[in-house]
């Protein structure tokens, strides 16, 4: 009984998230939210877990179904899902003058820096930091493209909640076509890209990058650490290499009345969002399979460690595939960038893995059984895009029945929070006991 109340910070994490999604539904839920009276609170719900879990998923139209208010509190909720809440809480308490946990500065580290920051209070200003000046000039990027076609005021707002929606990877428009009318336009396209790119790096590699374009600029020598190396290795690979599969995929289908400008674009702008972000400013309904397939590969692997953006992680294959290079080697080491990575991050990229694989196959089956007429490329490219909060669909997630929204808000807030934070959260910290079992090998292959 006179235990003090603790708890880790994976638990911390968890907690706050689903927290914040109740609060967000709540305030989506009141009247005051909504254009026309309130709307189910499953699709308040729903809409508060996309916003948090920066997905992009929705089940009412954004613009026609929310009031300027609603509006408001669902960019407000991308930007805290964005960041993280616990960085938001940190800020707040160290503009006050007050005191940040250990749990807490622990939980807020990892979210954004791959080893231990020596200085906290600086890490937490960095990420606002950087978050401000990119939202903001992406923002005036498309307030200037806006501005042709609205009121100052009018365009100013869509800037600011595309330009958020987009850094943070979420997804959300204002526009009920989402970016299809601006298919080629240039700004709009680049902006959008650019501002996802950014936001799926990390904020460790955003930082690293800045210094090392200030040491070239001086011609000083360049260097990066090991991860911000793979990050812009697998991020440039799964930007060009789909981007062109795409373009030769859908060149004589989907798009064969775009002229070849519009095709490039929109071949790299939907390999850009479809890693995490969830705009489109094509059809995808009407791609072939092939282009489907290669788009849910893309969401499934998602942006890099320490993002706004979901997914395994760029990383996360990286060590995979370096894996499987070594064996084909014959090495026992796994090298990557003449480093050697440890053993425990093996195995942790195929835990995240194999977890992520059954929480995509089991949530798409709970669906097809509730919902079978639904088709499955269809739930698969849903789950697939709720797991890797990306937002994408096949144009079936206003056609869900209320146990299968649950199913992708509960998918939805695990590919967020992170399936092994989830592990950590709810298993047991110290093992029972200190003994092992005798070995006996299994056939494996």
């Amino acid at each position: 009984m006179g235990k003090k109340l603790f708890f880790q910070p994976a638990q911390m994490l968890a907690m706050s998230f689903f927290a914040a999604i109740l609060a967000g539904s709540l305030l989506l839920w009141l009247p005051l939210s909504s254009r026309s009276g309130r709307i189910p609170y499953i699709d308040a719900l729903f809409t508060s877990t996309s916003a948090l879990c920066v997905t992009g998923l929705v089940v009412v139209d954004t613009p026609t179904s929310f009031s300027g208010a609603g509006q408001f509190i669902i960019i407000a909720l991308i930007q805290l899902g964005g960041l993280g809440i616990m960085t938001f809480s940190s800020l707040v308490l160290l503009v006050a003058g007050g005191k940040v946990s250990f749990s807490d500065r622990l939980l807020v580290q990892g979210s954004f820096h791959p080893s231990a920051a020596k200085d906290f209070k600086s890490l937490v200003l960095n990420v606002f930091l950087f978050t401000a000046v990119l939202e903001a000039a992406g923002t005036l990027s498309l307030f200037l493209r806006f501005r042709r076609t609205f009121a100052p005021a009018r365009a100013l707002a869509l800037s600011a909640f595309h330009a958020i929606s987009a850094f943070c990877n979420a997804g959300f428009s204002l526009f009920s076509g989402n970016l299809t009318s601006y298919r080629g336009d240039g700004t709009v396209n680049i902006t959008i890209m650019l501002l996802i790119i950014l936001g799926g790096l990390g904020f460790f590699v955003l930082q690293e990058g800045a210094g090392g374009l200030r040491r070239f600029l001086r011609r000083e020598n360049v260097r990066f650490s090991l991860h911000s190396k793979l990050v812009f290795t697998m991020t440039g690979v799964l930007v060009l290499v789909p981007a062109v599969l795409l373009f030769l995929i859908e060149m004589h289908g989907s798009m064969s009345g775009y002229p070849l400008r519009e095709k490039v674009m929109s071949s790299a702008f939907q390999v850009v969002s479809s890693r995490t972000a969830g705009f489109n400013t094509v059809d995808l309904a009407a791609f072939g399979p092939d282009s489907v397939f290669l788009l849910m590969l893309l969401m499934f692997i998602g942006a890099s460690p320490g993002s706004t953006g979901g997914g395994v992680k760029t990383t996360t294959v990286g060590v995979i595939l370096a894996f499987l290079r070594s064996k084909i080697r014959a090495r026992d080491s796994v090298g990557v960038f003449r480093r050697t990575t440890p053993a425990a991050d093996v195995t942790k990229a195929y835990t995240v893995i194999s977890l992520a694989i059954g929480l995509v196959f089991l949530s798409s089956f709970v669906i097809l059984l509730g919902q079978p007429g639904l088709g499955l490329q269809a739930v698969l490219f849903e789950v697939f895009s709720a797991f890797g909060t990306v937002g994408l669909s096949l144009g079936i997630t206003a056609k869900l029945s209320v146990l299968s929204k649950a199913i992708l808000i509960l998918t939805m807030y695990i590919g967020r929070v992170g399936p092994v934070t989830l592990l950590f959260a709810f298993s047991r910290y110290r093992a029972a006991g200190r003994y092992e079992y005798a070995e006996e090998s299994v056939m494996i292959g």
